[in-house]
């Protein structure tokens, strides 16, 4: 059993890729370390409780690569000449290559924690003032206070429930539970056309399923570039998915082993029945219960903790990171980026603030679509002068030779002074293609640096380099 220490440098509550992050960097430091989560993983008995970094997004990285491949044997390969037959799919086999994965990965984090000696415990903690934190152990009944320094909150968030939807994660899914199916479904329907909602329906898609998705809102893909939603919605729909927007679930109801989803749409009242329906309806902070009344911690009206810049909170020596906050989007590598962040300004070392506009967003689908920076229709509401480069993947070369052709390449200048204001991709390789957009915003260039810049031939990355030829009219290809 661990043997607690009375006094920490800092004590990290959560173990998610934002606390992980925080509790390395921390000890790397020199400041001795604890981190505490009370997290359970069914997933696999050898993964270590709480220690479970990034799981969702890497799930679906894993289970949509099994996916791909075989989409690909069944329509794709004999375009190569190559012939298979009787392929068959078996779905445990799937599901538990993904959990291996997922086992070797905290096992790596479970490593590192040992070699900077850095303290776990599997318990809850709860922030009682801006030193103390009292951990309620899951195995023994007892509590014990513990005194830091310094307390980072790192719960990150869950699934978002709703009252026309309930939960049995039997018929009825969260999305964690959507990437643990047992059997293939024959009809699935997902509630939400988001980024969770998008990924798992890439995923059962390309595995036959016949997918629904339901939203609300009239518009696709709202935040992102709309020329981008717009292409999205045109290559997901030839793939198969029936997306129907402007639809509200008013009830789902388990009859005789299926789904009965009830929805309206601005045709009236109508019903359809699926084997399985994941409610993908977004995520909310893991926020409650995290510190006592009298701590007096700041929340804001969606009980997210009330953070300034530096990711401190209204306590002093304690800070929030990751899913907990407003900064920034919901994503593991913002989260882990303020974990390290937050470990320096602890340490004392003075490190440059987060630059929040130019964090990448990344939705994992086939084809991957990513951006960084602002829209075109956000600039055009702020009245700013702008050109565009775009640049489509029928014409690259090296998409042609990998039948990886659906999408665009498309870059945002200013018209004044040709500094990058944003870059946005759909196609595939888009979550590694956005970073080089994400390094050039960084260092402020402009589209003719990106132009200049000699790429290898034949590549996806030449499509960056294109785009921003396109601006001028320069392309070797095409003419904006």
């Amino acid at each position: 059993m661990l043997k607690i220490k009375e006094k920490y440098d800092a004590i990290i509550i959560g173990s998610g890729p934002s606390g992980c992050a925080c509790a390395i960097r921390c000890a790397q430091l020199g400041l001795k370390t604890l981190c505490v989560d009370n997290l359970q993983h069914s997933q696999s008995k050898k993964l270590m409780p709480g220690i479970f970094t990034n799981a969702g997004c890497l799930e679906v990285v894993a289970l949509l690569q099994s996916a791909i491949l075989y989409d690909a044997l069944i329509h794709d390969i004999n375009l190569h000449g190559i012939y298979v037959e009787n392929i068959s799919l078996n779905l445990h086999q799937m599901i538990q290559r993904k959990n291996n994965i997922l086992v070797q990965i905290n096992q790596n984090i479970a490593k590192q924690f040992v070699n900077y000696r850095i303290d776990f415990i599997n318990a809850k903690a709860k922030l009682l003032d801006s030193k103390i934190v009292e951990i309620a152990s899951v195995i023994h009944a007892s509590n014990k206070k513990i005194i830091a320094k310094h307390i980072i909150l790192a719960t990150e968030s869950t699934p978002i429930s709703i009252p026309c939807a309930p939960i049995d994660n039997e018929y009825i899914l969260d999305s964690s539970a959507a990437l643990n199916i047992k059997e293939i479904p024959k009809r699935l329907a997902i509630l939400g056309t988001g980024v969770i909602g998008l990924e798992l329906a890439g995923i059962w898609n390309r595995l036959g399923v016949e997918t629904v998705l339901f939203d609300a809102q009239e518009t696709f893909l709202g935040l992102s570039d709309h020329q981008i939603s717009r292409e999205a919605y045109k290559i997901f729909t030839e793939q198969g998915m029936e997306l129907r927007l402007g639809t509200r679930v008013i009830s789902a109801k388990v009859i005789h082993k299926k789904v009965l989803v009830e929805y309206q749409d601005s045709d009236g009242t109508h019903a359809i029945r699926v084997d399985k329906l994941i409610v993908a309806s977004g995520r909310k902070p893991n926020s409650e219960n995290l510190a006592a009344p009298e701590a007096d911690l700041l929340l804001d009206e969606n009980s997210y903790v009330h953070v300034n810049d530096n990711c401190r909170t209204n306590l002093p020596d304690v800070y929030a990171i990751g899913d907990l906050t407003m900064l920034g989007p919901m994503l593991a590598h913002k989260g882990m980026a303020e974990g390290s962040f937050v470990a320096e300004q602890i340490a004392g070392i003075q490190s440059s603030p987060i630059n929040y506009n130019t964090i990448p967003n990344v939705i994992h689908t086939e084809p991957e679509i990513a951006w960084v920076g602002q829209t075109e229709q956000a600039l055009k509401a702020l009245g700013n002068a702008i050109k565009i480069g775009i640049f489509p993947l029928n014409i690259n070369p090296k998409a042609k030779s990998a039948n990886k052709t659906n999408g665009l390449v498309k870059v945002i200048a200013c018209a004044k002074n040709d500094t990058i204001l944003g870059v946005h991709i759909i196609g595939a390789h888009a979550s590694e293609l956005i970073t080089e957009a994400v390094l050039a915003m960084e260092f402020s260039a402009s589209s003719e640096d990106l132009a200049r810049t000699i790429h290898s031939h034949p590549s996806f990355t030449e499509t960056i380099r294109d785009a921003s030829l396109a601006i001028k009219n320069q392309g070797l290809y095409i003419r904006s």
